[in-house]
């Protein structure tokens, strides 16, 4: 998690310092509208207050940068069912990590904006008991460690495509707004993960799809000032597509690290 939360800040400031404006391509009341088009997309560099007429927007970004933590739902219990009870994780590692790299929207003016984006999202979940969950398995499945595992990660990871409608104020005398952003969106699996680290085997890694859902659907609200802000995300349909897991359902809160 401290690695990751490195990472993730390190990444924004290069981010910051490469290319102002990057994580959220911000309107600028200091300098009037400007757009630029490429194969097709009209890509928004600067606009202002007074802009009236409404106006696609997009391109490649790097922003809505998601860093917090994961919980399983049974059934509607934070509390796992004696059938799920292998899954028993370390809450305080269990994490959310991901980041939009692509976006396209229309802004109708200086205060509302309809955009779809595109990114990736990852799940984190460290677990408690000294188990490997099994690849090929026609049902989640595992087998319990005769050895002590350090760390004992199972991971899967997305790529999402969120659908946004973004609220936002004026700007202050510092020139920064709040921000609320919602609305739902649609992931693909790329595929799960074991990573595991004992005295006795070292650093292992499978990869396999562990029956994570292939499309999986939800919901995602920010609230944020400035580049910074809170989120929320819940996820819809089962966690994993097996009858034995039926109703555990997956939700995220966090810091977002830009906003737009």
């Amino acid at each position: 998690m401290k690695r990751l939360i490195f990472t993730t800040l390190l990444v924004s400031g290069l981010a910051g310092v490469m290319a102002p404006g990057a994580f959220a391509q911000q309107d600028s009341t200091k300098k009037k509208s400007d757009y630029s088009e490429g194969h097709g997309i009209i890509i928004k560099t600067h606009a202002s207050d007074s802009t009236k007429k409404g106006r696609f927007v997009g391109g490649i970004t790097f922003t809505r940068v998601d860093l917090g933590f994961s919980r399983l739902i049974d059934n509607g219990s934070f509390n796992l069912s004696p059938t799920n009870e292998f899954l028993d994780y370390k809450g305080g590692k269990t994490s959310t990590f991901s980041f939009d790299v692509l976006q396209f929207g229309y802004r109708f003016n200086s205060n509302f904006k309809i955009y779809v984006a595109g990114g990736f999202d990852w799940t984190l979940i460290r677990l408690r008991d000294n188990i490997t969950i099994q690849k090929n398995s026609p049902a989640l499945t595992y087998v319990t460690e005769p050895i002590e595992f350090s760390k004992n990660r199972f991971s899967s990871s997305y790529v999402h495509i969120p659908l946004n409608f973004e609220f936002r104020t004026k700007e202050n005398d510092r020139g920064k707004r709040f921000y609320f952003v919602l609305g739902p969106e649609v992931s693909f699996l790329l595929n799960g993960k074991i990573k595991q680290i004992s005295d006795e085997r070292g650093k292992e890694k499978f990869y396999d799809n562990y029956h994570f859902q292939s499309v999986r659907y939800g919901g995602t609200f920010r609230f944020g000032y400035g580049g910074l802000g809170l989120f929320t995300k819940y996820y819809f349909n089962d966690m994993f597509n097996t009858p034995a897991q039926a109703g555990l359902k997956n939700m995220s809160f966090g810091i977002t690290f830009g906003l737009n």
